[in-house]
């Protein structure tokens, strides 16, 4: 396995910081915790950042919106467009969120919406 470098170490600490963070508000707002990178296709290597089984309901956090990240370049947005419009045929609910409005009031009330807390 590769070492990470310093700013993939960065970014990986920051990602566990806010997974903590976001699960630590669910369980306030008494919502059931999700399923973290739950591979959803049969035979690609996608996968939803959060997903609730019980609901067939995913939320995907979108990074790197305001720095030229993958999800905002060409490519990437093609490929994130792929990603979801085969998870929407499949039948998947999805709501789409950036990384500093993960544990917001906004993102929290849709949340409960979809799974009808």
């Amino acid at each position: 396995m590769k070492a990470l470098t310093p700013k993939q170490q960065i970014a990986l600490h920051k990602k566990i910081a806010s997974q903590t963070a976001f699960l630590k508000v669910l369980k306030e707002n008494n919502i059931p915790l999700p399923i973290a990178e739950y591979e959803f296709h049969p035979t690609r290597k996608w996968r939803f950042d959060y997903y609730w089984q019980q609901n067939k309901f995913a939320l995907e956090v979108e990074g790197g919106v305001w720095t030229g990240g993958r999800h905002t370049r060409g490519t990437g947005f093609i490929k994130d467009m792929e990603k979801y419009n085969s998870a929407t045929i499949m039948g998947f609910r999805i709501i789409r969120t950036v990384p500093n409005e993960l544990t917001s009031d906004t993102t929290i009330r849709m949340i409960k919406q979809l799974i009808n807390i």
